[in-house]
């Protein structure tokens, strides 16, 4: 018979259709198709079909670009397939059944690994056993992959090595793995097998930079003039132990030159003098360039400088009583986000620890919150949640010592610019949407089985999109500042009110660059450095205000109420107008950090302005407060070319104490600087 046909597709719909991009519902059952017949140019215009039944035909496989974005339910069963891995090209997909085939448990078994959604396989719930495959099977093979290198392989591998070396080297341990691994029933070998050579070629990978010589199948590419499509990920929680980024920028094979890059820069170099002769006063922190990671590459490129990174937040040490002690609540582990992945990232040694994919996500920001959680034998323990959300408005909640991606919240229907953690409430999570929205959410506590009930509890209308949200240090449970697209904003958010979506209460004014006030005005920069001192960072060029947030708001009657911040200071910046480069604070150590349009970054020690501030007729400070120090960019090189990209810094941040420095930049490069 003919192969299928754009007519046959509409006369196959249920109920029948007259455009293939309406058809949610297609039966193409008793056709006697064969692979060759699903041609997937045809159905790349089936975007929105959710069940698809194929049953009683001749599929001994399939093809490997179907792309079916949104199925959920495919009925395969009474074919001729004989594997099951292309399966994975249908991320959202939640009931399969493929009865009558040539296939085993070992086929179940990859199929539940692969598709992180699916409930129902052949009619029975698999949902526990799913959770258990993906996550204690995938921890106990990498533990064992990982131990089988070191013992057997780790001191064959030369400091400096060949081609033909590496190539060797992998062929051997890839046939080792797959002979020596034993887990579970002799009846899952298969299985076992095929999850073990996985392991092993990303441990290869990821662990030690070795390039496999692999031919992977080509990544389906969302494309760029369609309208945003609705359909849920492909997740891939990246269980490898421990891995370096897929492109070393700093390490043997690359040497980095953190010498200054030479520009025709007068006003740069101008200020620099300023903050130097600032030195008589606060002296130059030292600080050194550590790493240079190239780990959120798009198919771990190693071409791609052009993916944007956006946030990253250090990861609290759960015995240390995170939120009493700032200073001592942190690791040396920081989450970053940008592109379609998260990294988890050793600031000392430049181990990426672990990486979290979502192929059709843009991940712009990440938040850590503490939660304590029952576990399979009934005692409570303390888990570190990671909450990621970006440009499809879904909040993806990972437990990241479990490896294991266990629910998401579906916030908006546009991208969160956003998102952090109520310090006093550790289920309580704000996220700030393009939707001109903040919402606050309770996340609830995963049982051990990871079902957990997510509720919203509040809505704060904004007059324009939130950029950056902050909780006053003091009353984090009553007021929430955030800076906006077109103008600085405050809410009380306290839960005993009966409004459960609330108008803002303040709208600040600041100096324009007229002289005048003005409320419009982008601020994309905002954080607390104390109690009472805010940073913002507003459409003016060249400068930050610190302003009292407590001396502002007093000032504020009635509803609605317009009040001028009460500027302390003005830190000085670059001239540039590019926007969205944001700040950041250290409050114990009284730093605020900015990066700017040429990869600098721009340090201010404020130890010695804070204790005039704190006075309540601490006056303004008449000069703006020069840098104590800016880090400039250096020059990198890999593999002997030098990088031209020109820089800028998105995002900078320390951890409580100022030991590391992570910078986040346009080129797809992660910066990391250690106080000496």
């Amino acid at each position: 018979m003919s192969k299928i046909t754009t007519e046959l597709l509409l006369e196959r719909a249920v109920p029948r259709s007259t455009r293939l991009r309406k058809i949610e519902t297609l039966n193409l059952s008793k056709l006697q198709l064969k692979a060759g017949d699903l041609d997937p140019r045809l159905f790349s215009r089936l975007r929105h079909l959710q069940k698809l039944d194929l049953s009683d035909n001749l599929l001994e496989k399939f093809p490997n670009s179907l792309s079916l974005p949104d199925l959920r339910v495919l009925n395969c069963n009474n074919n001729k397939l004989e594997d099951v891995t292309a399966l994975k090209q249908f991320p959202l997909l939640e009931e399969l059944t493929y009865e009558n085939n040539d296939l085993t448990l070992n086929d179940d078994y990859k199929v539940m690994f692969l598709l992180e959604n699916l409930r129902l396989l052949n009619g029975k719930d698999i949902t526990k056993q799913a959770n258990h495959v993906r996550r204690v099977n995938s921890r106990k093979l990498t533990s064992k992959v990982t131990a089988h290198w070191k013992k057997f392989f780790h001191d064959q591998l030369p400091e400096k090595y060949t081609a033909e070396q590496v190539n060797s080297i992998k062929e051997k341990f890839l046939k080792s793995v797959q002979t020596n691994i034993v887990h579970g029933p002799s009846s899952l070998s298969e299985f076992t097998r095929w999850r073990v050579k996985m392991i092993a070629e990303e441990f290869l990978t990821y662990s030690l930079g070795l390039e496999l010589n692999t031919d992977p199948e080509p990544e389906e590419k969302m494309d760029e003039n369609e309208e945003e499509s609705t359909e849920s990920p492909r997740e891939d929680a990246e269980d490898v132990g421990q891995q370096h980024s897929s492109v070393y920028i700093y390490d043997p094979l690359v040497t980095v030159t953190p010498s200054k890059r030479k520009r025709n820069n007068s006003k740069s170099g101008s200020r620099n003098k300023k903050s130097k002769s600032q030195a008589n006063v606060k002296e130059d922190v030292a600080v050194k360039p550590l790493h240079f990671l190239q780990c959120h590459s798009k198919g771990n490129s190693r071409e791609d400088f052009k993916t944007q990174l956006w946030s990253c937040v250090f990861e609290p040490l759960l015995d240390s009583g995170a939120r009493k002690d700032p200073i001592v609540s942190s690791s040396r582990t920081v989450a970053t986000c940008g592109g379609e992945s998260i990294c988890l990232i050793d600031c000392e040694t430049g181990t990426v620890l672990k990486k979290y994919k979502v192929a059709t996500e843009e991940f712009f920001s990440v938040a850590w919150t503490t939660l304590t959680m029952t576990i399979s034998d009934s005692r409570k323990k303390s888990h570190n949640i990671l909450a990621a959300a970006g440009r499809r408005g879904i909040v993806k909640l990972i437990h990241v010592a479990a490896d294991f991606c266990y629910g998401e919240i579906k916030a908006h229907k546009k991208p969160i610019a956003t998102v952090c953690f109520s310090p006093a409430r550790e289920t309580h999570l704000f996220t700030a949407s393009y939707d001109k929205r903040i919402v606050l959410w309770d996340i609830g506590i995963p049982d051990c089985d990871y079902n957990f009930k997510a509720s919203q509890l509040l809505v704060l209308e904004s007059l324009s999109i939130p950029l950056r949200i902050a909780l006053v240090p003091t009353c984090p449970e009553q007021y929430l500042v955030a800076g906006c697209e077109n103008s600085c904003l405050a809410w009380n958010i306290k839960l005993d009110k009966e409004q459960k979506s609330r108008p803002f209460e303040t709208i600040f004014q600041f100096p324009d660059e007229e002289g005048g006030l003005t409320t419009a005005h982008r601020v994309d920069g905002l954080a607390f450095l104390n109690d009472d001192v805010v940073v913002s960072k507003s459409s003016k060029p060249g400068c930050i205000y610190l302003w009292s947030w407590s001396r502002s708001y007093t000032k504020a009657k009635g509803c609605q109420r317009t009040v001028s911040a009460v500027i302390l200071a003005e830190l000085e910046w670059s001239t540039t107008d590019m926007s969205y480069l944001t700040l950041s604070t250290c409050p114990a150590k009284a730093f605020v950090f900015c990066g700017d349009e040429k990869g600098g970054v721009w340090m201010y020690n404020l130890s010695n302005y804070t204790t005039a501030w704190s006075s309540a007729k601490g006056k303004r400070s008449d000069k703006r407060i020069p840098p104590t120090q800016i880090l400039k960019w250096p020059e990198l090189r890999a593999n002997g070319e030098q990088l031209n990209e020109e820089v800028l810094v998105n995002n900078v941040v320390s951890d409580p104490a100022f030991t590391y420095l992570v910078v986040l930049t346009s080129v797809n490069i992660t910066a990391i600087w250690k106080k000496s």
